[in-house]
């Protein structure tokens, strides 16, 4: 699937990526003390100081790590952090901030070549100016900002589950995105989604990495991992109020719109419930409709919208989101009001995920918030402002179904072009070929008017030609393709 003027449009793109670049310095001054894009990553000096503790024997969960933060993540997690130990703060803080804008450039490769998309150096300018994009997300921002995780999660979550399910690239399915459960619990949630599926093979696979973590925690950490799992795992306040506004979860929008720090218990499960059900649904039609990249990002959104507890920096399967839309817009096979409307949802996306920033001078003469849900003063509209990313959440799933609907309707309409049936090029290759053209077999002449060359190679299937036509889709693909078709490359060049 090649890009419609490469060079042209990757100079377009780089364009596009300069100008969001600058626009950071925009949407909140770079220089900012605390504030500025790399003047925080407070969490990953939690991280690093859980590191610590490691090596100074001082529980992870008994103390706390920074100011009055917390070590909410499991015991492996800080395992694999240990490394963090051995570098000062300013030297960590730099070199995690690049490890998450190439993760990012990673992801945004990998969700290309799980469309089709070839590796090309236009599709790489692409790919870094959409790295540029995205960090105009506030989910993304913020992960940078905040020192964060969800980028590198999100990757090795993409990286194990848009893998096929077959072969030997498929054995090992769902263990990585296990490995991020134990880690961060909410990538469990993808086991329901296998469950679902019935997709037992990646079912085992992520609940064998999770179960490895917690077995490596325990022999590790045993008196740190019977206290998480037993105890601080479920302390809900540990991780901060429901009522904050970058909750941006069911939970989160039901605390804020009814005022409270704990909203009803049963009506948010039973919201819970319906927001499993049709998040699943949704993203096992996507899955049935070959869009994998599509489904795991929308069992990735739906697992923010069930959380207890997610901040606005969980969000970054906006960016999968994102790729796909822009994927769709270069599409130039579509129709151009497809296209039109994919770029109508890439637009949406990116004014509700931008970091919009709010500076309160009386709260606060020097801080700067970002995000569309910290837009508070118009009263009116905050039964949408609220909670931002469930509207987007909701939109994702309203065009998944209506695009794929629409496609495959399309994709029903009978056609007159003549095909080949089902293993009848099998078996006519087997006999040496198609007779001349308005000859059938034993004649010399085009005698037998009401013959076609489909008969006569139809009459060819009896009986060795049956046995090929059964095998004729496994051995050339010859799965009713139009005769201008190939099975790899769709229709063929004019010569």
């Amino acid at each position: 699937m090649n890009l419609p003027r490469p060079v042209l449009l990757a100079t377009g793109f780089a364009v596009v990526g300069v100008i969001a670049l600058a626009l950071q310095d925009v949407v909140v001054p770079l220089g900012a003390q605390f504030w500025g894009l790399l003047h925080n990553q407070i969490d990953l000096a939690v991280y690093q100081a859980g590191a610590r503790s490691l090596t100074g024997g001082v529980s992870l969960y008994d103390v706390k790590m920074v100011d009055d933060l917390d070590y909410t993540y499991s015991p492996f997690s800080a395992l694999l952090f240990s490394p963090l130990a051995w570098l000062s703060f300013d030297l960590a803080r730099p070199l995690w901030t690049a490890g998450i804008v190439v993760a990012l450039y990673l992801v945004i490769m990998l969700s290309f070549r799980s469309l089709g998309r070839p590796v090309t150096w236009p599709l790489r300018v692409i790919a870094m100016s959409l790295v540029a994009v995205a960090m105009l997300f506030e989910p993304v921002r913020t992960t940078i900002w905040y020192g964060q995780i969800n980028v590198f999660l999100m990757l090795v979550i993409l990286a194990d589950l848009t893998r096929p399910d077959g072969g030997k690239r498929g054995r090992l399915k769902g263990f990585g995105t296990g490995i991020a459960a134990g880690i961060k619990l909410t990538p469990l949630i993808f086991a329901g989604y296998y469950a679902v599926q019935r997709n037992w093979r990646a079912f085992f696979g992520v609940i064998g990495g999770f179960a490895a973590t917690m077995l490596v925690g325990f022999l590790a950490l045993p008196r740190d991992s019977w206290s998480y799992w037993t105890g601080k795992l479920f302390e809900s306040d540990r991780v901060g109020s429901a009522q904050l506004r970058g909750n941006q979860s069911i939970r989160g929008m039901l605390a804020n719109h009814l005022d409270t720090d704990n909203p009803p218990t049963l009506l948010w499960l039973a919201l819970v419930l319906v927001a499993l059900a049709i998040g699943f649904a949704v993203a096992s039609y996507a899955h049935r409709r070959g869009q994998e990249l599509l489904a795991v990002s929308i069992v990735g959104m739906t697992a923010c919208v069930v959380s207890p507890m997610s901040w606005g920096h969980h969000w970054v399967w906006f960016v999968p989101i994102l790729v796909i839309g822009v994927h769709l817009v270069l599409d130039m096979r579509r129709d151009r009001p497809e296209r039109v409307w994919a770029g109508v949802g890439v637009g949406a996306l990116v004014l509700l995920a931008f970091a919009w920033p709010t500076h309160v001078p009386a709260l606060i003469p020097d801080g700067y918030y970002t995000g569309l849900y910290v837009k508070t003063r118009v009263t009116w509209l905050n039964w949408f402002t609220v909670s931002p990313y469930l509207w987007a959440y909701l939109g994702v799933l309203l065009a998944t179904v209506i695009g794929l609907r629409m496609v495959g309707s399309r994709s029903t309409t009978p056609s007159i072009d003549p095909v080949i049936p089902p293993g009848v090029a099998a078996a006519v290759i087997a006999e040496g070929g198609l007779p001349p053209q308005g000859t059938g077999p034993g004649e010399t002449g085009p005698q037998d008017h009401g013959r076609t060359d489909r008969d006569d190679a139809s009459d060819r299937l009896e009986p060795a030609g049956r046995r090929a036509a059964e095998m004729a889709d496994d051995l050339v693909g010859t799965a009713g393709e139009r005769l201008d078709e190939t099975p790899d490359q769709g229709p063929a060049r004019t010569v």
